[in-house]
């Protein structure tokens, strides 16, 4: 082995680096979404939402984000009003610029400008859903990159922007959405608004779609319209036990409670999620006070954290995070409060909008978990 061509070798690799490193910073490449994963709709970047109704007149609106590649390193970020941004585009940092006409509290991913799911002070709720190898942007055009928003930033804007649904659908109308990074997933979007109207916006071929979506369920690809559709296959399930059957002369009874929803699926794919979804929402009872109907959000969503491991082949499991479930939010717009949990810590986190100044508060941007281990609590000292 000749240590002297290795050693020249390895300079030269470490030179290239520095270079290709200082090259994209001076670009404002965002580096940190190849690392994100974005590229690898293969590992699973799964999201699940639901949408709950209480007796008191409230919509919830709660839902998972997943990522079992790497740690998202997820912020809360509070942004006041006449906050100024600029979007990212696939040249850098050099699309559309948009002010904040609304104060907002997001939860981000990856960095600080990626809102995934946020709460305005309006009372409008936005939230990112993967939506890989269906969608499609539109060809980003250089001569347009004044009106052109980054996909990743779509949250922000309508955040700062809208105040209801209506006003949703005209904005988008008015921009040209692009991906950050041509090679990376697309997403959709849901929106909600206070009166309990919720929309999916989907761009295909490069035209924007938008969806009225009543049931308030929404996981990832296939589109809305298909997942709807998918739901007939499972006409047969229903809640509780199924009554005893004869079949000659055997007499056929149940192992146990719940043979309602016998073959309902429980792999962690799209489509299986969303029917889970679909069933469970549906046959949840209808509680009391919007409190009462945040907790039973994060209840039904138990059921669809993913387990470090189901995703990768064998001997390829990552072993630095804990699970594949990243954070769970749920989102009572009437009384403005955003709730989230992590894969890091169980307990329940609440950011009250009523109780920010919107027109006072410095834009800021913490981290979900300061300390990223599980505390426990002994109860016997």
């Amino acid at each position: 082995m000749d240590t002297g061509k290795n050693s020249e070798l390895i300079h030269l690799l470490i030179v290239f680096y520095i270079k290709l490193i200082d090259m994209k910073l001076k670009k404002m490449f965002v580096v940190p979404l190849m690392a994100a994963g974005l590229l690898s709709p293969s590992v699973a970047d799964a999201c699940t939402g639901i949408t709950l109704k209480s007796k008191d007149g409230a919509t919830v609106v709660a839902r998972t984000i997943e990522w079992g590649g790497s740690d998202l390193n997820s912020q809360y970020v509070i942004v006041p009003r006449n906050y100024k941004e600029q979007s990212y585009t696939p040249e850098g940092q050099n699309g559309m610029v948009f002010t904040s006409r609304y104060g907002y509290v997001g939860l981000a991913v990856q960095q600080k400008e990626f809102v995934a799911e946020g709460l305005n002070e309006a009372g409008l709720s936005a939230g990112l859903f993967y939506f890989p190898r269906y969608g499609k942007y539109e060809t980003y055009n250089p001569s347009l990159k004044a009106q052109s928003i980054s996909d990743l930033q779509l949250v922000s804007w309508i955040l700062g922007s809208c105040k209801n649904v209506d006003e949703v659908k005209e904005a988008v109308r008015q921009v040209h959405v692009v991906n950050v990074d041509p090679r990376a997933s697309t997403v959709h979007w849901r929106f909600t608004d206070l009166s309990g109207r919720q929309i999916v916006l989907e761009i295909m071929d490069g035209t924007p779609r938008f969806y009225e979506n009543p049931l308030g369920v929404l996981t990832n690809s296939p589109d809305l319209e298909w997942h709807l559709t998918n739901l007939n296959n499972y006409v047969n399930l229903f809640p509780g036990t199924a009554p005893e059957n004869q079949l000659g002369e055997t007499n056929l009874t149940s192992f146990g409670a719940g043979s309602g929803f016998l073959g309902i699926p429980g792999d962690v794919t799209p489509p299986s999620r969303f029917v889970r979804a679909a069933f469970y929402q549906a046959t949840a009872p209808v509680l009391a006070t919007s409190q009462e109907t945040v907790l039973q959000g994060f209840q039904i969503l138990n059921n669809f954290d993913i387990p470090i491991g189901i995703e990768f082949a064998k001997g390829q499991t990552p072993v630095d995070i804990p699970s594949a479930t990243q954070w769970t939010s749920a989102t009572d717009m009437t009384s403005r409060t955003i709730y989230y949990r992590t894969m890091y810590n169980s307990q329940i986190r609440s950011i009250d909008l009523r109780k920010i100044d919107f027109s006072k508060i410095a834009y800021r941007a913490v981290p979900l978990d300061t300390v990223k281990q599980q505390p426990v609590k002994a109860v016997i000292e």
